[in-house]
């Protein structure tokens, strides 16, 4: 397995300056040969993928919204919040943990990849993701997400849903640097009223260590469909172990004591 680089990286998605043209989406399709999916309409805005999935590794947001500072005289009743989702390569990954054939593994550069050749549709991986990011194909039964584009970070080009990005709403880069050019367009927008601005992800000391896909929100996390407070499925699971150990432990000694009283 390889060791992560000293210099991280990851994506910074400035929802704010998204425009929902789904170029990420297309070209994230083009360059990893992911399937055609989304060709349904599903009567939720301009959405038609709806979700992330094992054929959707961007998935490109429509949540309408009444205005935030009200709706005035003539004015459209409704906004768009615009958002790119993507898999969030998280620092403590419970796919990761659950995986039983090594699957899933650490990239050189911290991200988190499947290799589709070792997986064996166990599924396990599935309902461990707190954000429900990965999911098996019908197809094959094997599970897909995002690899951050690996083979281009091989090559030191930029990922395929950023470069193809016209507003810059998905940056590219070295994950301290992203969150401080982060925290600075946060300040920027505050300062001009944007009080709502918030980065979601980019906490080390959240419930999955931080994410090396973090994003600018315009309004709660709820609202685009994140979990507030992610906590990595497997946190417990030392615990767990070290319980079932010691119940192990006494249940042998229970059992050694009885043979021993049987024999006198």
């Amino acid at each position: 397995m390889a060791e992560p680089v000293a210099e991280r990286v990851g994506f910074f998605t400035d929802t704010s300056v998204c425009i929902g043209c789904k170029a990420c989406e297309v070209a994230c399709k083009e360059w990893n040969g992911v399937p055609e999916d989304g060709l349904q309409w599903l009567g939720t805005s301009y959405d038609n993928t709806g979700a992330l999935g094992a054929s959707t590794w961007r998935h490109v947001a429509f949540i309408e919204r009444p205005p935030a500072g009200g709706v005035a005289d003539g004015a459209p009743g409704v906004e768009w919040l615009m958002s790119s989702d993507v898999c969030k390569h998280c620092t403590h990954a419970a796919c990761l943990d659950v995986c039983p054939t090594g699957s899933l593994f650490r990239t050189e550069f911290g991200t988190v990849v499947v290799q589709a050749d070792i997986c064996n549709g166990c599924g396990y991986c599935v309902p461990a993701c707190p954000f429900g990011v990965i999911d098996k194909r019908e197809d094959d039964g094997r599970a897909w997400k995002c690899t951050l584009c690996y083979d281009r970070l091989k090559d030191g080009m930029t990922p395929a849903c950023a470069q193809a990005c016209p507003t810059t709403s998905i940056q590219f880069g070295p994950l301290d640097e992203l969150r401080a050019r982060a925290r600075q367009r946060v300040a920027s927008l505050h300062s001009a009223g944007r009080t709502d601005a918030r980065l979601y992800g980019d906490d080390p000391d959240d419930g999955v260590g931080g994410a090396a896909a973090f994003f600018l929100l315009l309004d709660q996390p709820e609202v685009y469909g994140l979990p507030s407070d992610p906590v990595v499925t497997t946190r417990d699971l030392p615990q767990m172990w070290k319980a079932a150990g010691r119940a192990a432990a006494v249940f042998a000694v229970g059992v050694a004591a009885a043979f021993a009283g049987r024999r006198r």
